[in-house]
Parts: structure tokens; C-alpha cells; sequence
């Protein structure tokens, strides 16, 4: 696989009709997958070593991002999200790897900006429920 730019990464959240939305133009965009542990080790460990339990950790996505608006639909859409504490469906577009979709909350958003510049924001999401992923061709 070729490199890749950045901005082509897309933030997409589902509106009231299911229709995806892009948010506002991200300038930065952060993508992670954990998995929280099971540590089962015990005093009968071979060679005192740490094990874990496979299959039975907590899986996790975060999504992070800042940029500025693109228009006011998608603005007021993860702004009415985060106040309501809402947790809709989004859509994250990685060209030419693939696409990840499920519910997310809105855990953070910033709001700021320079005085000789534009308003800029950060979001962050946290995953909320399964998450899939789909290669694109």
C-alpha cells in the first residue's frame, strides 16, 4: 500500500433520517484501537509469568479530531449530540483501508480559536457499542 494523505480520512455521523453527514473539515484526525486485559496469572504461573485470559477483553475505538466547520448541518449535529448526551451511528473513512462504523459518544469538544483566525474545535469519541469494519475495494 502507497501512502496515504490525511485529509482524506473522513468523519461521517448519521443524521435523523440515517443519512451520513461529513463533520466540519478536520485538519487532524486520530484513529485507536485498545483492548483491556484479563490478567488470570496465579502463583502456579510457569516461570512467574503474566497470563491472560484470550478472548474475554474489553475492545475499544477512539476517535479523535480538529478542524474547522464546514457548514452549520454538521456543526449543529455533533453539537446537539454532545449536549444531549447522545450516542449516534458514525462513519470513519480511511481511503483505500477501509471504513468503521458504530455508535460513539462524544466524550470531548473544544471550541477556540486565534484572534487574526478562523474558529477551529476537537472532538473526541469513544466507542459505545460494537464497531465494524469494512475493506474497501
Amino acid at each position: 500500500m502507497s501512502a496515504q494523505r490525511g485529509k482524506d480520512i473522513l468523519l461521517k455521523v448519521a443524521d435523523a433520517s440515517g443519512s451520513y453527514v461529513t463533520c466540519a473539515g478536520l485538519r487532524s484526525k486520530r484513529v485507536a484501537f485498545n483492548t483491556e486485559t484479563v490478567d488470570v496469572t496465579d502463583a502456579d504461573a510457569a516461570g512467574r509469568w503474566r497470563e491472560l485470559l484470550g478472548g474475554s477483553a474489553v475492545q475499544r475505538a477512539s476517535i479523535g479530531g480538529g478542524g474547522i466547520f464546514k457548514d452549520a448541518q454538521s456543526d449543529a449535529l455533533f453539537r446537539q449530540a454532545f449536549f444531549d448526551g447522545d450516542i449516534p451511528l458514525w462513519q470513519i473513512v480511511l481511503p483505500d483501508f477501509g471504513m468503521l462504523q458504530g455508535p460513539f459518544q462524544i466524550t470531548a469538544l473544544e471550541y477556540g480559536g486565534a484572534y487574526n483566525g478562523e474558529v477551529t474545535f476537537e472532538i473526541a469519541l469513544e466507542s459505545a457499542g460494537p464497531v465494524t469494519f469494512k475493506e474497501i475495494a
